[in-house]
């Protein structure tokens, strides 16, 4: 149908250039902050644009449902202004028909969000975390700074002097904090570390040379102490490390199922499942919000109109955090999703309540 492929090509236009604009804003920010931490030395500036593409997703999961909206507000509101409304109204085709035509369209667009949110965006999470614990462990030796506290990660590194090679560091300490209740934090000083290179090895391997360890343990009188000599440190990278239970959002969709009982799962398990179904509802409300007269330009209602959709995707944020905190059940995603749908239905079903409305007020 000539009138289906028309609305297509223009929905789906728009929408990129709005996504594309919308994402660079977003990411814009995100790269300025990460280059603050590189500048910082707690960041290596090689790895910035990866770390940018493995965060790209998770933006998309929010970014494509409002570009999705806007896009088709400004279609929508086009064919008003330029009069193509009145002529499709004119050969019998309403508002709700053209809505119905872009079905598949949301219904592509719908899927698209779903793989987004159930797997890539999850799996670009689980690249992140490998990444920046990777780069914990490497900037805590690679980028120390002479007389300066370094921290990345569970180390905190110190030497007063280092060679240009970065391959000896003088009057060294290293604090490793504990990741377990009942193991001791780790305090290391020695009068020289020397770095040690193992080919295809992707750890830190340091040798300490003349030294004492110390073994501390928090909240409790005692200690340990020893001399050594020389001591050889190994820092494994762990790049094959499992995806910790409570990063529910970096989780697969099956490590969720079985979890399905704890809130936070609960939460994120719901947030993936029904979350995509807001694009229905952006059709429906940009459908009923979109009517404007010409004389009031395409834009008239774009501001309100995102306000009333950012308020659906609000709504849902707050009862993600209900769940998580276990006052509300599952159900309360497709409630709100319901809520929304059935109050713009009602506005879609009723065309001439606005002005009915006005009227009443005037009397």
């Amino acid at each position: 149908m000539i009138i289906r492929r028309y609305l297509v090509k223009q929905v789906v236009e728009t929408s990129l250039v709005v996504v594309a604009l919308l994402t660079l804003i977003m990411m814009g920010g995100r790269l300025i902050k990460y280059f603050g931490i590189a500048a910082q030395g707690r960041l290596d500036a090689s790895v910035l644009f990866s770390i940018i593409g493995y965060r790209l997703p998770e933006f998309l999961t929010l970014i494509f449902p409002l570009g999705f909206f806007i896009g088709l507000m400004l279609v929508f509101g086009r064919l008003y202004v330029d009069h193509e409304m009145a002529v499709l109204n004119g050969s019998g085709i309403s508002r709700n028909h053209l809505a119905r035509l872009l079905l598949p369209l949301t219904t592509i667009f719908l899927i698209i969000q779903m793989i987004l949110m159930i797997w890539v965006s999850p799996w670009g999470l689980r690249q992140f975390e490998q990444l920046t614990g990777a780069q914990a462990v490497r900037t805590g030796f690679d980028l120390v700074r002479p007389k300066e506290f370094v921290s990345s990660g569970i180390y905190t590194i110190y030497a007063s002097d280092l060679s240009e090679d970065r391959k000896n560091l003088k009057d060294v300490l290293l604090y490793q904090r504990s990741t377990q209740d009942n193991k001791p934090n780790v305090v290391i000083l020695a009068r020289e570390a020397v770095r040690v290179e193992i080919p295809n090895d992707p750890a830190n391997v340091v040798d300490l040379i003349d030294g004492r360890r110390y073994e501390l343990y928090p909240g409790q009188p005692r200690y340990t102490q020893a001399e050594f000599k020389r001591y050889r440190l190994r820092i494994e990278n762990k790049k094959d490390a499992e995806v910790s239970g409570d990063e529910a959002e970096s989780m697969r969709m099956a490590e969720l199922w079985k979890k399905r009982n704890d809130p936070v799962v609960q939460s994120e398990l719901g947030w993936r499942l029904f979350v995509p179904f807001a694009l229905v509802v952006a059709l429906m409300l940009a459908t009923a919000l979109s009517e404007v007269n010409p004389r009031q330009g395409r834009y008239y209602r774009l501001l309100p109109a995102i306000l009333i959709f950012a308020s659906l995707i609000v709504a849902l944020m707050a009862v993600r955090t209900r769940i998580t905190r276990a006052e509300l059940g599952i159900w309360a995603y497709p409630a709100v999703l319901f809520v929304y749908a059935i109050v713009t239905l009602f506005f879609l079903r009723k065309p001439n309540l606005k002005a009915k409305l006005n009227l009443k007020l005037n009397k």
